[in-house]
């Protein structure tokens, strides 16, 4: 039973195209895992099937009352909910039920009889469905599922504006879950999860009976939970089964193939070509010549595919630091004195140690580069920094508001550049040129890191501190990231969920769960 039919589907930006004539197909039970290159369209086709952006062409049909739980990973809580209102929102559609029914009951004095016996039926069918969703045991249902989620915690009474990316990530994913819909649309939901909670989603996706469309650049995680694969590369949809190692075992197979039929096909080319020039002035040879010529016209020609820039990103190294980088004097850290993130604090991080920061959401892993970097005052306590730093930091999301030009924001940073050296720059870390003319904030998220990372990496710098730096970017540009920190000759203080990342990286684990004052 088909759940989802998408056919003809062309949507584009501008002169950019980003799907042509695309038709796609959700049935029932199946676990699909959307991939595809930073770019090329894998968030865009979630907002099209859902109906956040209209396409240019084509259509979307969704089976018959069917209800669709979507978790986007740009998805803004409202300010002003709590974390209990954001969890209780996934039953809005069952107070609506309520309010219907309570409308119902209030006019059954003052209706006919034909009328009464109507509404007395649609009376029956509401309370059928609201016992049928659990809508008087509402409360205990958020309870449980906040509890498995440590959302519990935190407080259902906390404000969003005070979750972690972390947090909100789970709040929104709790939501989906109280919500039971019939199709799970995921955009990178491990991003911001810790470990210990990507082990549990992974186990309640493998458990998951209905349908579900993942997209994630976490191929471990990837490949434990999805049985079919759709592979987003130029405007075009291809369908494989089985899971991403399965997906690359036949996709390059079949790249390998079609590298070595245009090969033999050019070289045909060429040779038709030399006998047509060399025999169609010849009485004798015209005939031959010109049967060639009609060949060559009706070829069918084999392309390849332009191949994709793959991002390079080289660290400049400043000058030698102190031995000393930093240590902390009875750091206590947070946004409430009344609610401190951490124990005392009495750290140290000398030159030359790599080190990933690791533990639980909303723990203050990244509360504490803020302080280091003086961005937020400590609660308690001080932080002392060393001797000769260049500091390179790297922020997990681009602020909000910001609407300058990649070009813009790079020539912000280094003025002296001029406009070529701007567009080498960001064209060395994977953008095309109609990336580098766009606005930043209509970019991808993993664009938008690449961005970031350009910035990054075109200044001199003996301490790295970054925020989940993976987050979002496509298998080429994670792989050269962590190619690029290897060699890296500085030092590095990384906040990262994916330890087949971070272990060939760091010499240390700080594990912060142990500084905490949360409950874990």
């Amino acid at each position: 039973m088909s759940i989802l039919t998408v056919e003809h589907l062309s949507h584009g930006f501008g002169d950019r195209a980003i799907f042509d004539d695309v038709s796609f197909r959700l049935l029932k039970g199946e676990h699909i895992g959307l991939i595809g290159a930073n770019g090329e369209g894998k968030s865009t086709f979630m907002n099209i099937i859902t109906g956040k952006l209209q396409p240019d062409e084509g259509s979307i049909q969704w089976a018959k009352n069917c209800r669709i739980g979507y978790l986007d990973q740009h998805t803004a809580l409202e300010p002003g909910m709590t974390l209990g209102d954001v969890l209780r929102s996934a039953f809005s559609w069952l107070f609506e039920m309520e309010t219907r029914m309570n409308d119902i009951c209030d006019q059954l004095g003052n209706v006919d009889e034909d009328t009464m016996m109507e509404m007395m039926e649609e009376l029956g069918e509401i309370q059928d469905m609201l016992t049928m969703h659990d809508f008087y045991i509402i409360d205990s249902k958020v309870e449980e599922v906040a509890r498995a989620l440590g959302l519990l915690d935190i407080g259902l009474d906390r404000p969003v504006t005070d979750l972690s990316g972390g947090q909100r990530t789970k709040a929104l994913m709790a939501k989906l879950l109280l919500e039971k819909p019939d199709i799970l649309l995921l955009d990178e939901p491990t991003n911001y999860l810790d470990e210990e909670h990507i082990e549990w989603l992974k186990r309640y996706l493998n458990e998951y009976e209905n349908a579900f469309i993942l997209i994630s650049h976490d191929i471990p995680f990837l490949n434990s939970v999805i049985n079919l694969i759709y592979h987003m590369e130029n405007q075009e949809f291809n369908r494989y089964v089985g899971d991403y190692d399965k997906f690359m075992e036949v996709y390059e197979m079949k790249k390998s193939q079609l590298e070595a039929a245009y090969k033999r096909q050019q070289q045909e080319i060429s040779e038709l070509k030399d006998f047509v020039a060399r025999n169609k002035a010849r009485v004798a040879t015209r005939n031959m010549a010109m049967s060639r010529q009609k060949k060559l016209d009706n070829m069918e020609l084999i392309e390849l595919a332009a191949e994709k820039p793959k991002p390079e990103f080289n660290f400049i190294k400043g000058r030698t630091s102190g031995k000393l980088l930093f240590n902390t004097k009875d750091l206590v850290i947070g946004y409430d004195k009344k609610d401190p993130l951490t124990k005392p604090l009495n750290i140290t991080m000398e030159r030359g140690q790599k080190i990933a920061l690791v533990g639980a959401n909303g723990i203050g892993k990244t509360t504490l580069l803020k302080s280091i970097l003086g961005l937020i005052k400590p609660l308690e306590g001080q932080v002392n920094l060393g001797d000769y730093l260049q500091i390179g930091y790297f922020e997990q999301e681009m602020a909000p508001g910001n609407t300058n030009t990649c070009i813009e924001e790079i020539w912000e940073e280094f003025p002296g550049l001029n406009q070529f050296e701007v567009r080498a720059a960001l064209a060395k870390c994977g953008l095309t040129t109609k990336h580098i003319e766009s606005q930043v904030r209509v970019l991808s998220g993993g664009e938008q890191a690449k961005v970031r990372l350009c910035k990054l990496i075109n200044r001199e710098t003996n301490l790295l501190l970054l925020d989940e730096p993976t987050n979002h970017l496509d298998q080429d540009a994670k792989a050269e990231l962590k190619r690029a920190l290897k060699e890296y000759k500085g030092s590095i203080l990384i906040i990262c969920h994916e330890p087949e990342f971070y272990r060939e990286i760091a010499d240390q684990v700080w594990d912060c769960s142990q500084w905490t004052t949360k409950i874990l």
